[in-house]
C-alpha cells in the first residue's frame, strides 16, 4: 500500500522500533506542515493511506474532494477532531485512532513549572552571556497548585504536586470535582475563586465547545501577580489575545505554554515577553510515546490492509 506520514518534524518515525510493521508498503514521510490546500492535496495525490501525527495536518472536506485514492486513515493517538468524519463517510475513507499515555505530557507540565518559577531558560541564557545569577526564583513547597480539569494528565500533575507538598486544589465539572474529591483533594469554591488562589495554575481540560474560550480575561485578571499559568493542553482554551494582555498586564505573573493557535509557530508577539517561557508543542513527543502512538496506528492500519475487523470511526 502507499503510505504517506506528514509532519515528521524530527525525522524520527523512520527509527522508531514500530516502523517496522511496515516493512513491504511504499511509505512516504514529510518532514514539514503543508497547510495550502493546493499543496497539500499534490503532495497526498497518490496516497492510498495517511498516518497522521495528532492534529498537525487537518483533513478537511475540500482535501478530501482531491484524494480520490484515499482509502484510509490511521490516527496516532486517541482523539480525530481534526477529520472531518463526515466528509470521510462520504467518500468510503476508514479512519481508525488509537491509544495515548498521559505521563509526557505530565512530565513536560511539571518541566515547564520549575523552568518558569525557578528562571531556568533565562539563567542559561544569562550564563552562557557571561551574567551570573540575575533572577530569585520561587519555590514550591507550601505554595497552591490549581488543577483545572482533573483526568488523566491532571491528575498525575497533581499527584507531582504532592510530592513537592504543595496543596493541590482543583475545579472542573461535576465529574472532576467528584473524582478529586474522591482522591482526598480540596475541591475550589468556584472557577473564580480557583483563579484566585492558584500560585500555579495548570490548564488540562479537552478543547470541546464548551471549553473554547473557557480562561476569560475576566480569568485572568483574578490571578495573582506572583502566580503562573500553565498550558500543555490546548491554546483555544483561553479567549484569543487575553493570555497576551494579561502578562502585559501582570496577572498573572508569568506563563508557561506548550500549545499555540496556529503550530507550527513561525513568529508570535508572545515570544518577546520576558514572564513568557514556551515549548514547540512537545508534550506528547517523546520516544516510549511515540513508540505507543505509531505502534498502535501502524497496527491498526496492517489489520485494514489484511481484512481484520477494525474501529471506524467514519462507519
Amino acid at each position: 500500500m502507499k503510505i504517506t506520514i506528514p509532519d515528521d518534524y524530527q525525522d524520527c518515525v523512520r527509527n522508531l522500533d514500530a516502523f517496522k510493521q511496515l516493512e513491504g508498503h511504499d511509505v512516504t514521510i514529510y518532514h514539514d506542515t503543508l497547510t495550502d490546500l493546493d499543496a497539500l492535496s499534490a503532495r497526498f495525490q497518490d496516497a492510498e493511506a495517511l498516518v497522521l501525527i495528532r492534529e498537525r495536518t487537518p483533513i478537511t472536506a475540500a482535501l478530501l474532494e482531491r484524494l480520490p485514492n484515499l482509502k484510509v486513515i490511521s490516527q496516532t493517538g486517541g482523539g480525530a477532531a481534526h477529520v472531518d468524519i463526515e466528509a470521510c463517510r462520504r467518500h468510503g475513507v476508514t479512519v481508525m485512532a488509537g491509544t495515548g499515555s498521559p505521563y509526557a505530557a505530565a512530565e513536560l507540565t511539571w518541566g515547564l513549572v520549575l523552568a518558569a518559577m525557578r528562571h531556568i531558560p533565562a539563567e542559561v541564557e544569562n550564563l552562557k552571556a557571561g551574567r551570573w545569577q540575575r533572577t530569585l526564583g520561587t519555590g514550591l513547597k507550601g505554595r497552591t497548585l490549581g488543577i483545572f480539569g482533573y483526568g488523566k494528565i491532571g491528575s498525575l500533575v497533581a499527584r507531582y504536586g504532592q510530592a513537592f507538598e504543595m496543596n493541590v486544589l482543583v475545579w472542573g465539572r461535576e465529574g472532576t470535582r467528584q473524582r478529586a474529591a474522591a482522591a482526598g483533594l480540596e475541591v475550589a469554591e468556584s472557577q473564580a475563586a480557583l483563579f484566585q488562589r492558584s500560585d500555579v495554575l495548570s490548564l488540562h481540560l479537552r478543547l470541546n465547545d464548551d471549553t473554547r474560550g473557557i480562561v476569560s480575561a475576566e480569568s485572568l485578571a483574578q490571578m495573582k501577580p506572583t502566580s503562573l499559568l500553565v498550558n500543555t493542553s490546548r491554546s483555544q482554551l483561553v479567549v484569543p489575545g487575553a493570555l497576551e494582555q494579561a502578562l502585559q498586564a501582570g496577572r498573572p505573573g508569568q506563563a508557561a505554554v506548550d500549545v499555540f493557535d496556529a503550530e507550527p509557530v513561525l513568529e508570535n508577539s508572545l515570544l518577546a515577553l520576558t514572564n513568557f517561557v514556551a515549548t514547540p508543542h512537545l508534550g506528547y513527543v517523546e520516544k516510549d510515546s511515540y513508540e505507543l502512538y505509531f505502534g498502535d496506528a501502524f497496527s491498526n492500519l496492517q489489520d485494514y490492509i489484511d481484512g481484520r475487523p477494525v474501529n471506524n470511526l467514519a462507519s
